[in-house]
């Protein structure tokens, strides 16, 4: 059995195509037995294990080029078996990877084909089976053997860089030679067959400043010292081209952008030699007097600057730090300006950079110098007081008027002006003091009391006489000192408690005094009683020389049924001078007490009432009750009292009118009102009971209760009274009706016209036969009678 690659049906050929196939490795052939190698992979068929056949081919592996572009399937090989006499006998099968889809077998010949485009990148080999078997019985004549097609690389891929576009940085100033970034491309060729997936990297944009290293892709600076502050970012497109570069290969690009990165190699310069600001003198202080800069071509932490100040006027009066968002330094007013002081100051300040970079000194020095002048412009500024507190002193008893000190102030301004002074009354609500406008000195006004105000916190105002908006405030402390005006009153009040088993020089109570007043060498008190009792026989009084003193018995056997309350007048007098003294009562309440001297009970004893027994006690009682209950009922009744229904006689009806604004509809209205009812008045009503009292009315012709008037047979003046009368009391019985002290208004006509009566409303309601054609002869003001009336069709309308 053998394995051809080529068409060749005759035997020489056959050992020539071996030979070739062997030396592309195609097939092997055992040259031990001749017997075909099966391949490692096959499985072992159950035709083999029954009978052990001599085998005359040998599998090793097809190659086909990948990307065919041809019309016609592509010849990958062929397959023949010793077996196969030629006689249509042996049938060839192929499985395996791709097989019927991309690998096709001629089964009579076993040429094999290609019929869709190889991808190697996609897939590099496939695995496929062959057999041979007797296309009747579709029984093996060959053991399964397996075989590989390689797909065979072309260069049809492009190198890509797969992490590109890149960003990279590099310091500036860097030497010759620096590395910046490595870049890398990929070639999905087949590395081991060929150049097709060597690569090789060139710039094509980007020198003089940049290079790239051919076979490692390394980018490195082409130039030494490249300065950011001059061009801070570089755009590089690199290529990177297989078959080692040479003419044919496929390439791919990126751009590789790189950016310089700030080093500390600018000194801060100021912009001008020296900076003049002008501050008005009254800026408060810790603020801004003025901002300077000193420019930094550097970045970020490169370009932070410290600030300081190396010499001045006024030491102390400036201080200067940075603004961190814009490295600025910020002059700051530590202590008050003073035009008429100094007018203007000079400062030298130096600007340092804060980080400086060792490899970089021979660029310095890395500070600058400038000269600032801040000028002081002047304010009008309100009056100073020669001193902020003034303190004084006065008797609580000055007279009014008496002066107790004088407060000074100035107008600090080159203008001197003159001062007024005036008392803020906010701080003398009483007005207990006055100032002198013009020459500041502080007076009573009215008496002083130390005991209610010892002390005056007084704001006294300085105005400028010029500009009256100028004012200055100062402070007067005025002490008021004490007098003695006060006596001494007893420290507390005292319940004083005297056992009836007291005694006699017993101690019942020690009293103190106090006094309002405030000697300078303290209080000393005299205690005494009273001249009235100080010779009594029952109390005495001991000084106790310490400003207390003591009340002791004279006696014992004291009784609350003979006297259950003793008061003893004590004189208290004090040191002062002159010497104030005051009379203070002391209460004793005797009381019965224990063994222990606690008291049990105090005050007059109660007696027991004798006279009026129990029964009439009650009978008292019951009376006062009873009176009681008789006045309620009387006040009940006169509350409930009704007010009469009728009003009084001298109560005009006129006064309670009623307006209704209802306008009617004229002639035309025949809906509004029925005016037959004011006519026929004969129609009798059922009387309803009104729910209070039925008024009699008068009436001055008399006629059965059961029937109604004739009323056109009476007289026109005794129609109207009638017919008044009967709506009367037609009124009073209808519970409907309104109250009696409302006016009603009726509507009635009379019949003694000759004429009889126009109205329209009459009119419709009888069966008059009258003819009103003549009405269209009276002119155009009855022209809507004579539409109505004039004939008979117009009156059928609205009868």
């Amino acid at each position: 059995m053998g394995r051809r690659c080529s068409g060749v049906r005759g035997a020489l050929a056959l050992v020539a195509l071996l030979f070739v196939a062997q030396s592309r490795s195609c097939w092997g052939l055992n040259s031990r037995s001749g017997d075909p190698e099966k391949s490692p992979q096959s499985d072992p068929d159950p035709w083999e294990v029954q009978q052990r056949h001599k085998r005359s081919w040998v599998w090793n592996q097809f190659f086909v080029l990948e990307e065919y572009t041809g019309n016609e399937p592509l010849y990958v090989g062929k397959l023949h078996s010793d077996v196969d006499k030629g006689d249509g006998k042996v049938k060839y099968v192929l499985s395996g990877e791709g097989a019927t889809s991309i690998f096709t077998i001629d089964e009579n010949t076993g040429d094999i084909h290609a019929t869709k485009r190889l991808d190697r990148e996609a897939q590099a080999y496939y695995t496929l089976q062959a057999q041979a078997v007797d296309r009747f019985t579709n029984l093996p004549v060959e053991p399964k053997s397996e075989f590989v097609v390689k797909v065979q690389d072309i260069n049809d891929n492009e190198p890509k860089f797969v992490d590109g576009p890149y960003l990279a940085g590099v310091p500036e100033m860097s030497p010759l030679g620096t590395m910046v970034v490595q870049v890398e491309a990929t070639d999905a060729d087949d590395p081991t067959y060929g150049n097709s997936a060597r690569v090789v990297y060139s710039i094509v944009h980007g020198q003089p400043y940049f290079s790239v290293e051919p076979k490692t892709g390394v980018i490195r600076t082409a130039l030494p010292n490249m300065d950011r502050e001059t061009r801070d970012q570089y755009v590089l497109v690199i290529q990177a081209k297989d078959m080692v570069g040479q003419m044919g290969g496929l390439s791919g690009t990126t751009t590789v952008t790189v950016t310089l990165t700030d080093v500390n190699d600018n000194p801060p310069r100021f912009t001008r030699d020296s900076y003049q600001y002008t501050v008005l003198e009254s800026l408060p202080l810790q603020s801004v007097v003025a901002r300077i800069k000193a420019a930094d071509a550097d970045i970020g932490s490169n370009a932070e600057i410290d600030y300081r100040i190396m010499d001045g006027d006024g030491p102390g009066m400036f201080n200067i730090t940075t603004d961190e968002d814009t490295q600025e330094g910020v002059i700051i007013l530590q202590k008050p300006l003073d035009f008429e002081t100094r007018s203007s100051f000079a400062l030298r300040i130096e600007a340092t950079n804060r980080n400086i970079d060792s490899n970089f000194l021979s660029l310095g020095p890395f500070s600058d110098t400038t000269s600032v002048k801040v000028t002081v412009e002047d304010v009008n500024e309100p009056p100073i007081f020669s001193t902020t507190l003034s303190q004084m002193v006065v008797s609580e008893d000055a007279r009014t008027g008496t002066s107790i000190g004088r407060v000074s102030a100035h107008d600090p301004d080159t203008s001197n002006s003159a001062i007024r002074y005036s008392i803020d009354r906010n701080t003398d609500l009483e007005r207990f003091f006055n100032v002198d406008a013009l020459s500041g000195v502080i007076s009573t006004a009215k008496p002083l009391d130390r005991e209610a105000n010892s002390v005056h916190n007084l704001t006294i105002f300085a105005i400028e006489s010029q500009d009256p908006m100028q004012i200055g405030k100062g402070v007067a402390l005025v002490t008021v000192l004490d007098i003695n005006d006060n006596a001494p009153v007893f420290a507390m009040d005292y319940e004083t408690l005297l056992c009836e088993n007291a005694l006699a020089g017993q101690m019942i109570q020690t009293i103190s005094a106090v006094d309002k007043d405030e000697p300078p060498s303290g209080h000393r008190f005299y205690y005494a009683l009273a001249e009235p009792v100080a010779t009594n026989l029952n109390f005495t009084l001991r000084d106790n020389k310490d400003n207390t003193a003591s009340i002791l018995t004279k006696r014992g056997g004291f009784r609350r049924r003979e006297q259950p309350v003793y008061r003893l007048p004590v004189l208290i007098v004090d040191s002062g001078s002159p010497a104030l003294s005051s009379t203070n009562t002391l209460s004793v309440r005797v009381c019965e007490c224990d063994s222990d001297g606690v008291a049990l009970s105090c005050g007059a004893v109660a007696y027991t009432a004798t006279g009026l027994s129990t029964g009439a006690l009650l009978a008292i009682l019951g009376c006062i009750i009873t009176l009681l209950v008789m006045v309620l009922l009387i006040v009940t009744m006169r509350r409930r009292k009704k007010e009469p229904l009728i009003l009084e006689e001298e109560r005009d009806v006129r006064e309670n009118i009623v307006r209704y604004d209802d306008e009617g509809g004229g002639e035309e209205d025949t809906e509004a009102f029925d005016m037959v009812t004011l006519r026929n008045l004969n129609v009798i009503r059922d009387p309803n009971v009104r729910r209070d009292v039925t008024p009699d009315t008068p009436t001055f012709f008399h006629y059965p209760s059961a029937s109604r008037p004739a009323y056109k047979n009476l007289p026109d003046n005794v129609v109207f009274r009638e017919f008044i009368w009967e709506r009367l009391k037609d009124a009073d019985v209808d519970p409907s009706a309104p109250p009696y002290d409302s006016l009603q208004t009726y509507a009635f006509e009379g019949s003694g016209s000759v004429a009889e009566s126009l109205s329209s409303l009459e009119s419709l309601s009888t069966d008059s036969d009258q003819n009103y054609d003549y009405l269209s002869n009276w002119g155009p003001r009855f022209k809507k009678l004579a539409d109505l009336y004039g004939n008979s069709e117009g009156a059928g309308v609205f009868s």
